[in-house]
Order: C-alpha cells, then sequence, then structure tokens
C-alpha cells in the first residue's frame, strides 16, 4: 500500500515518532514517503495564518497519517493552514497523531485531535485512528509503541 505521513514538527518530537512509524510499516512492506510541512519563519500561538513552504501533495497516497504538536492547547497554525489548503481528501482514510509536553488529554490534546478530525472530515476523509503522545511522562516510550501499534495495526 502507498501511504503518506506528513507532519509539521517544530521541535523534532513529533517527526520522530512519524519517523519510527514509516520503519514499522516499511517492515510490512508497504511504501511509505514520510514528508515534512515547513513554513515561512517561525509560527507562534495565535498567528491567524502563516507562509507554507513545502507543501505535501496527498493524491497518489492511498492513506494518510497526519502528525503535529499541540501549541497552546490547540493545533499547531501550521499544520491547520496545511490541512485548510488541501482540496480535497475524498474516497482516502487518514490516521491522526499528536504530541505534547501537558499531561492528560483534555490540556489541548483532545481539542487538537477533534480540530484535525474535524477539517479532515469537511473534506471527505474517513478517519481511522487518533492518538495521542504525552511527551514528558515517564512512560513516553511505551505511549510511542502504543500509538506505533495502533496506526499500523491495520495495515
Amino acid at each position: 500500500m502507498n501511504i503518506g505521513i506528513i507532519v509539521y514538527s517544530k521541535t523534532g518530537n513529533t517527526f520522530e515518532v512519524a519517523s519510527r512509524l514509516k520503519g514499522v510499516l516499511e517492515q510490512k512492506g508497504h511504501s511509505i514517503n514520510l514528508e515534512r510541512v515547513t513554513i515561512e519563519g517561525k509560527a507562534k500561538p495565535g498567528d491567524k495564518e502563516v507562509r507554507l513552504i513545502n507543501i505535501p501533495a496527498v493524491e497518489s497516497y492511498e492513506e494518510v497519517i497526519f502528525g503535529s504538536p499541540v501549541q497552546a492547547f490547540s493545533l499547531a497554525v501550521a499544520m491547520e493552514t496545511y490541512l485548510k489548503q488541501i482540496p480535497t481528501l475524498e474516497g482516502k482514510e487518514v490516521s491522526l497523531f499528536v504530541t505534547k509536553h501537558l499531561p492528560f488529554a483534555w490540556t489541548g490534546g483532545n481539542r487538537t485531535l477533534g480540530q484535525m478530525e474535524k477539517i479532515c472530515k469537511d473534506k471527505g476523509a474517513g478517519v481511522r485512528e487518533k492518538e495521542i503522545i504525552f511527551w514528558n511522562e515517564k512512560s513516553r516510550e511505551e505511549t510511542i509503541k502504543k500509538c506505533i501499534a495502533n496506526l499500523s495495526s491495520h495495515f
């Protein structure tokens, strides 16, 4: 299967998880492209828009996995801008994951996944899996492994 993993990663944490997920999916025999959404300058929480530099296309992928950090209890403005500019996700299945520093899903994790899910569904996608990784937890490694197992389970 041709799968795209598309992430915005400010500090590298989200990209690290995506890289590990890519390796697992490749071991299962899938064709995987890991692409980063990049922006000009810096994006701060509350910015209304950012200028995207790298805008990964999704048309060629059978399924897509989107990853983003949580910023200020919400979806990072860079990933929000990227997802909103995608013309359609009609007929695609997507999975979503977020990384965050604060513990507890209610400190932005659930909201961010909800924002991502709404944008994707509004563009015609079906949403398979959703995962939150709490970066500062002692159990981070176990959480990453669980996330990767869940995101790759239906492939």
